[in-house]
């Protein structure tokens, strides 16, 4: 079983990108598990799954990296059991750190070598993050085995370089691509990652 935990801060586009991700593995006829965790009490991001017709555990009103632990392990467990999933992909929160999301789902008895996490930069607020929450975004990509630069359609000259750089300068052992999960712009690059692992 493979477990991908995808993380970015708000409105990266973890959505979209979980739901391209999941649609390649259904169309492969993999048997694909969902879990979505919203710090607010409406799970938008789980209607919206739902509304595509796949199936989303929503963990809503906590973060699955502090206060929804215990929540999150049991919920692996019972997805675990009961699905036998060949994939699971989670989606934490903007402000969840994938890196402990990723120690739980180790202690909650998957196999942690079947675990990556893939990291979201928003090329439009890139430098806006930096400015005002880089150490935290440092430690929010810190744990990433892949990063994708999301949005690369929005890009103005020049972005794309300069977020690499930054990239680059402070993970330079870590792939980066940049992406569209909207247009599909070279998304085979994150397809060809998840399906060799």
């Amino acid at each position: 079983m493979d477990v991908f935990i995808i993380g970015g801060f708000l409105g990266s586009g973890k959505t979209t990108m979980l739901l391209k991700l999941a649609k390649v593995y259904v169309d492969k006829g993999l048997k694909t598990a969902i879990i979505v965790n919203e710090s607010g009490e409406v799970g938008v991001d789980g209607a919206t799954i739902k509304a595509e017709g796949y199936n989303a555990t929503e963990l809503p009103e906590g973060c699955i990296c502090c206060t929804l632990v215990g929540t999150l392990q049991a919920t692996l467990r019972n997805i675990k059991r009961d699905l036998d999933p060949d994939v699971i992909i989670i989606e934490p929160t903007g402000l969840a750190l994938p890196h402990k999301v990723k120690q739980f789902v180790h202690t909650a008895m998957i196999d942690e070598d079947n675990c990556s996490i893939i990291g979201l930069a928003d090329v439009e607020r890139f430098d806006t993050l930096l400015e005002k929450k880089e150490s935290f975004y440092k430690m929010q990509m810190s744990g990433a085995d892949l990063i994708l630069i999301n949005k690369c359609d929005l890009a103005s000259p020049g972005q794309i370089e300069h977020i690499r750089k930054w990239f680059a300068d402070n993970y330079p052992d870590k792939p980066v691509e940049a992406v569209s999960a909207k247009t599909g712009e070279n998304m085979d690059r994150l397809y060809e990652f998840t399906l060799s692992n």
